[in-house]
């Protein structure tokens, strides 16, 4: 069996609140063995723009990011979210290395086509994009990956890759290399059954009930895509997707995504 590799994605109101996020970290540096953290870069950054004149655009969920937006949410991802996280790990004990896509060339992405929408300045992946010999490299010498929401084409030009996509994409590149396991960390203890009872976690999805949840309608609408994309990362070698709350992740309520 190879090596376990586990890969956590955290974002949203963890990342706007420093004493959850201290506490989060806090809790991942009690998990053993090899580890990657991406990160997004939840309100803050809108705050920032909001700051400075610019008015924070969001189609879908998603970013427009033309470049004047991309300087900013370089400097808020890589910079000072990026390296806060970095420095509370290593307060937790945990050595860490902050990176953004263009460093090493570890996450070569390709700006997306204009659609329907121009979305600007950002990186679409493919699991080719991912430098897995050097995070193999990173990993070896102990230290911990920890990936901001910003990539680059290979040209010198930056572009903003959403955290979600950049997570689900490491998992499948490694998962020739390593057990992976994909954890997606954020307010709720898991997929709930019921959205307006939090204690109605459902502990285990398989593809079969996946398909019964979606067809009653008992899943929320938000989680569809997320639940989507995980099931495509089992589908390509992804051992287990995980969903969680980013402050209990040493507690065994959860939800497990996990093959028939």
């Amino acid at each position: 069996m190879s090596e376990v590799l586990k890969i956590f994605k955290i974002g949203g109101g963890i990342i706007d609140d420093t004493a959850q996020l201290t506490q989060f970290l806090k809790e991942l540096a009690q998990v053993g063995g090899k580890k990657i953290v991406v990160h997004g870069g939840g309100k803050g950054a809108n705050e920032l723009l909001t700051t400075l004149g610019m008015l924070p655009n969001m189609v879908n969920g998603r970013r427009i990011t033309d470049a004047a937006t991309l300087d900013v949410v370089t400097m808020f991802y890589a910079g000072k979210t990026n390296k806060q996280i970095v420095a509370l790990l290593q307060q937790a004990g945990v050595n860490a290395l902050g990176l953004s896509g263009a460093d090493g060339n570890v996450i070569q992405a390709t700006m997306r086509a204009v659609g329907e929408i121009d979305y600007g300045y950002v990186g679409d992946l493919q699991k080719q994009s991912i430098n897995t010999e050097l995070i193999e490299l990173l990993l070896g010498g102990n230290l911990t990956p920890v990936f901001c929401a910003i990539t680059h084409d290979g040209q010198g030009q930056l572009l903003n890759t959403n955290a979600d996509t950049i997570a689900s994409t490491l998992a499948r590149a490694l998962a020739s290399r390593y057990q992976v396991e994909l954890h997606f960390c954020f307010e709720k203890d898991g997929v709930l059954a019921d959205v307006n009872d939090e204690s109605s976690v459902i502990p285990q999805i398989t593809p079969s009930l996946y398909a019964d949840l979606k067809a009653s309608g008992a899943i929320a609408a938000g989680m569809l895509p997320k639940l989507d994309n995980a099931f495509a990362a089992l589908d390509e070698g992804v051992s287990k997707v995980i969903i969680e709350n980013a402050l209990k992740i040493n507690e065994p309520v959860k939800t497990i995504l996990c093959r028939d």
